[in-house]
């Protein structure tokens, strides 16, 4: 019992019989005027449902009134764009009248029959029912007064239900909305993936320089060498919540671009945190770094930061060699460091496979694995 009349107790079922309710009163009016003519109105909706923007009305009302609350209601709130849209418009407004008009008749004369049958229960005359002129008063028809009542509510909650069915398959979105809203999403993903690779890259980087900068201080004792640890440390973790900040910046404000990115021209900085780590790095950079364009430079570096974070992280303070090199249409991008004892394997661990991704996502190709005997961290990325 609870359940069926759970509808009564929702917001939605009256917001309903409102949408409902709204065309008829242009109707009403119009009948004020000529009520020969009832079908004017009707008419007058084909060309009205031609405009853009009409399309564009009916689907805020319909969200509004008809799914209010829902996140996604598959409810189209743009004009037109093409012939089949606004042929869809139009059709949605004739059924939309149509089913206005029945939804009136059944509130109207629903109501009215069960205050007749009460009436006459009581003895009164009808005066709206001619059925009930054949019949004798009788107060045994005060149990038929709920009947109509019942009516009433099946046909309020089904229209209200058919209504909202039919805004959904007319209003719902086009193709090339449903294409556009893909897209979207799609870019979306790519961001967050985007952004979570930024944080593995950068925090990561940050924690694994820290930690062995920590660890080479704790194991010196030296005073000198504990005081230049702690200022590098100081200097990466500061760097570290620039970047953070930046990308919780980007979270929290979906249509903020990812501004200030660090490029192959800061990657002067990441050469230092390594070597204030211990590793002595020989680094050698060929070639117009400056002119690598944006979006190249900016993954660049982001692999060059893994590669050198791996190196901390997998054989801690070890010679590295680095070389960056600009050709005509290529930027080739290499870290090179003796084997660990542990050799990760070149699936193993987000950071390679980030690599990886990085490059290919550019039209380039990277390399991540033993070569020579050393462990080696090759990328190229086209520059075009």
């Amino acid at each position: 019992m609870a359940r069926f009349l759970r509808p009564l107790l929702r917001g939605t079922t009256y917001t309903r019989l409102l949408h409902l309710w709204v065309p008829m009163l242009i109707v009403s009016v119009w009948l004020f005027i000529n009520m020969s003519t009832p079908w004017v109105p009707a008419l007058v909706l084909v060309p009205l449902g031609l405009v853009p923007a009409v399309r564009m009305g009916e689907g805020v009302q319909a969200r509004l009134l008809l799914t209010p609350g829902d996140e996604e209601p598959g409810i189209s709130v743009t004009p037109s764009a093409n012939w089949r849209d606004r042929l869809r418009t139009v059709l949605w407004l004739q059924v939309r009248m149509l089913l206005g008009a029945a939804a009136v008749f059944a509130t109207v004369w629903l109501m009215i029959l069960a205050c007749e049958l009460a009436g006459f229960a009581w003895g009164q005359a009808p005066s709206a029912v001619p059925l009930l002129d054949q019949v004798s008063p009788d107060r045994a028809y005060a149990l038929l007064v709920p009947l109509p009542l019942l009516a009433l509510y099946g046909a309020v909650v089904g229209l209200g239900e058919l209504i909202t069915f039919c805004a959904l398959r007319l209003l719902g979105p086009s193709a090339a909305e449903r294409l556009a809203a893909l897209e979207e999403r799609t870019e979306q993903l790519l961001e967050r993936t985007r952004i979570a690779r930024e944080l593995h890259d950068s925090i990561g980087h940050s924690l694994t320089v820290a930690v062995v900068q920590a660890g080479a201080a704790r194991a010196a004792g030296d005073p000198e060498f504990t005081d230049r640890a702690l200022g590098a440390i100081e200097e990466t973790g500061r760097a570290a919540l620039a970047d953070l900040e930046r990308v919780l910046g980007v979270l929290r404000e979906s249509e903020r671009p990812a501004t200030a990115r660090p490029t192959l021209a800061d990657a002067g900085r990441l050469l230092d945190s390594a070597r204030a780590s211990g590793a002595e790095v020989d680094a050698e950079v060929t070639g117009p770094v400056a002119a690598v364009p944006g979006p190249v430079s900016r993954e660049g570096y982001r692999i060059l930061q893994e590669a050198l974070t791996n190196v901390l992280r997998h054989a801690g303070a070890v010679p590295v060699r680095v070389r960056v090199s600009v050709a005509e249409d290529t930027l080739a991008l290499e870290v090179r460091n003796a084997l660990p004892a542990a050799i990760p394997g070149p699936g193993r661990g987000s950071g390679l496979r980030g690599i990886r991704e990085r490059a290919a996502l550019l039209g380039g190709s990277a390399r991540t694995g033993p070569a020579e005997g050393d462990w080696q961290v090759h990328a190229e990325l086209p520059l075009g």
